[in-house]
């Protein structure tokens, strides 16, 4: 059996890979012998699936899903096989099988590929497409659309038998209605043959025309963006109040109507149509029992929603797969869309819910679950580490940087430790008010607004005020004052949209300042002077935005020596010091590093993630705005 069990791992990840044939990873696959079915779990992908972790079952007692009693209630019944399915599994317990499996046991063959590609459904969802099949495809069968589960189980065997008892044999490819298709057979090699196979007849019905991919949408208008965006967010926010991204997808279509059961998983049976309005929306989600997933918002174009920029992407892709298949179904007299009995079913099984959340991915958690963070200059040290653990307690996070290729890497990183995802970058000049205006129309369009921005970027340049040169000055200036100011003007223009009617959870800016905000700095006017002014700005932004529902913090960190600003061997502060004298006596970085621990109580540096845990603080505290909170080992207290 572990010969088989890598033969349909094989072909799991050889048409899983080909997007042609899988959509959102979705399909299922098994091989049997005469006692044991092992099938995909429901919710696995096929392009990644290893031969252990198909599920063993119980061939004779997953067959007992047929003498469930048909006229039984449907939902006691879907309860039941469920039930019977789970039953099945040996162990007990080790997981929950493709509710298809009943199907996979009665077909006859060793391998079962089951796919959903979109060449096949522009046949299965098409208004002509059980008479194309017919021509097309003589020896398969056609099983008209049912309920997925059960009925489609007993659906399916009623026409194997009846298919059986004419000719002898089962037949090898089954077409489900708006559904997609299964192919059986007993080797790998003559399962991708009769794939090749189905594929090269449709093509040529299809033609050149019909088979040009949908183009992407060009992109929308980005203030009509700007305005829409930020707005939907509160509009479909969580019970508990709790932002989703809404992601901006350009100016396009949406599709007319739902089409297959996926389609509706993942992308609902209906887009919303309309203003990004109250009224307008709450009157759609009254209308349809749930929340749009996908809108086209007039003048400012389509958008998708989820919790997250992982699962944004799946309306996404539904939203073309569909477009494409209504495209392709022009060849067979047009899309037959499904019935409001059918697409019902879909949309209250518990079955397909489900697989939507494992598909997903488990939830972010953490306090900062799935609230957009921007943190400005966290491509490397202090704010890197920042990020990490906002991300690490659930955070999306946004790395802001003028380095472009290091932020990239920074988010690069991120999303390998914390999931796909979970972060992204963008190149930002926060002293160039062109360029921060751009960044905050791009996180626009990319997630839909911002739940925190943590301005930490900041250099510093030591010297005494009799010989540093005013360009030093400037620079200094422009970055830890002007820069502060240029993020919050325009953050805040964008936070302060996500605000409905005066509702919406808190949103909230924190600046990294530091400890030499609250005291002078011997020999560090211009980064002190920088920070002391910081703390003037948060006061004052914090007495204006908070009319916005926006609150604005300060949290001012000790030294943290471990970092560039401080260990850099060329440019960092130790040397810097060292070089100009500010420490009497010391002949060595070593001597400076020394005298500077020694002025902390704590006996060590700050840490990034002793800043975070403020920032999370600050994030928390819903009666805290204005304030400049010490991070310094108790060197340096509020008076």
């Amino acid at each position: 059996m572990q010969e088989k069990l890598a033969t349909i791992a094989r072909l799991s990840q050889h048409f899983g890979h080909n997007p042609d044939y899988v959509f959102l990873g979705g399909g299922n696959t098994s091989v049997k012998n005469e006692t044991e079915l092992y099938i995909k779990p429901s919710g696995t992908a096929l392009a990644t699936i290893r031969p252990e972790q198909f599920l063993k079952m119980d061939r004779a007692a997953l067959a007992q899903v047929f003498a469930i009693p048909t006229n039984a209630d449907a939902a006691l019944r879907e309860a039941m096989v469920k039930t019977a399915q789970e039953q099945a599994v040996r162990p007990f317990g080790a997981g929950r099988p493709s509710v298809e499996a009943p199907l996979h046991n009665i077909i006859e063959y060793t391998y079962i590929v089951h796919l959903h590609p979109a060449l096949v459904n522009g046949m299965t969802c098409a208004i002509n497409g059980k008479a194309a099949c017919a021509e097309l495809f003589p020896e398969a069968i056609w099983v008209d659309y049912c309920d997925p589960g059960y009925t489609l189980s007993k659906a399916v065997k009623d026409e194997l038998d009846a298919a059986k008892a004419k000719t002898g044999k089962q037949p090898q490819v089954i077409f489900l209605q708006n559904h997609g298709v299964f192919v059986g057979a007993d080797s790998e090699q003559e399962i991708i043959a009769i794939y090749e196979d189905i594929f090269a007849k449709l093509q040529k019905v299809y033609g050149d025309d019909l088979l040009k991919p949908i183009a992407k949408f060009a992109p929308a208008d980005i203030a009509a963006v700007q305005e829409a965006a930020p707005v939907l967010r509160t509009l479909l926010a969580a019970d508990n109040g709790a932002r989703p991204v809404v992601r901006s997808l350009g100016d396009g279509q949406v599709f007319a109507g739902p089409l297959t059961p996926d389609h509706i998983v993942y992308a609902r049976s209906f887009a919303y149509c309309g203003p990004a309005n109250k009224a307008s929306l709450d009157a759609y989600k009254k209308e349809r029992g749930y929340a749009p997933k996908l809108l086209k918002i007039d003048g400012a174009g389509v958008f998708a929603t989820a919790a997250d920029l992982k699962t944004a992407a799946a309306p996404e892709i539904a939203l073309y797969n569909a477009l494409y298949i209504e495209q392709l179904s022009q060849a067979f007299g047009g899309p037959n869309y499904l019935s409001p009995a059918q697409y019902g079913f879909i949309e209250n099984w518990e079955v397909e819910s489900y697989r939507s959340k494992v598909s997903a991915g488990a939830a972010a958690g953490g306090r900062l679950e799935n609230r957009i963070c921007m943190v400005t200059g966290g491509a490397q040290g202090f704010g890197l580490g920042i990020a990490e653990y906002l991300a690490a307690n659930g955070g999306i996070i946004i790395i802001a940087d003028v380095n472009a290729e290091g932020a990239k890497k920074a988010a690069d990183g991120l999303c390998e430790k914390f999931g796909a995802n979970r972060a992204f970058s963008v190149a930002a000049d926060i002293s160039n008010e062109e360029s921060v205006e751009k960044v905050f129309a791009e996180i626009a369009c990319l997630c839909g607004g911002l739940d925190l921005l943590v301005a930490n970027a900041g250099v510093a340049k030591s010297g005494s005020v009799m010989q540093l040169e005013k360009k030093v000055w400037d620079f200094v200036t422009n970055i830890n004052y002007t820069g502060y100011f240029l993020c919050v003007k325009h953050a805040s223009r964008l936070m302060s949209k996500q605000i409905v009617d005066g509702a919406g959870r808190w949103l909230d800016i924190v600046q990294v300042n530091s400890k030499s905000g609250l005291e002078g700095s011997n020999r560090n006017g211009a980064y002190a002077g920088s920070k002391f002014g910081g703390i003037g700005l948060t006061q004052s932004f914090a007495k204006e935005l908070v009319e916005n529902h926006i609150k604005v913090n300060s949290v001012c960190p000790g030294n943290y020596y471990d970092g560039p600003l401080w260990s850099d061997p060329v440019h960092g502060l130790f040397i810097q010091y060292l070089n100009d004298g500010k420490v009497p006596g010391a002949t060595c970085v070593d001597d400076v590093k020394k005298f500077y621990m020694d002025k902390v109580p704590m006996h060590r540096g700050c840490l990034p993630s002793d800043v975070a845990k403020a920032i999370i603080y600050c994030v928390e505290q819903e009666y805290e705005t204005g304030q400049a909170i010490p991070v310094t080992g108790g060197q340096v207290m509020l008076h």
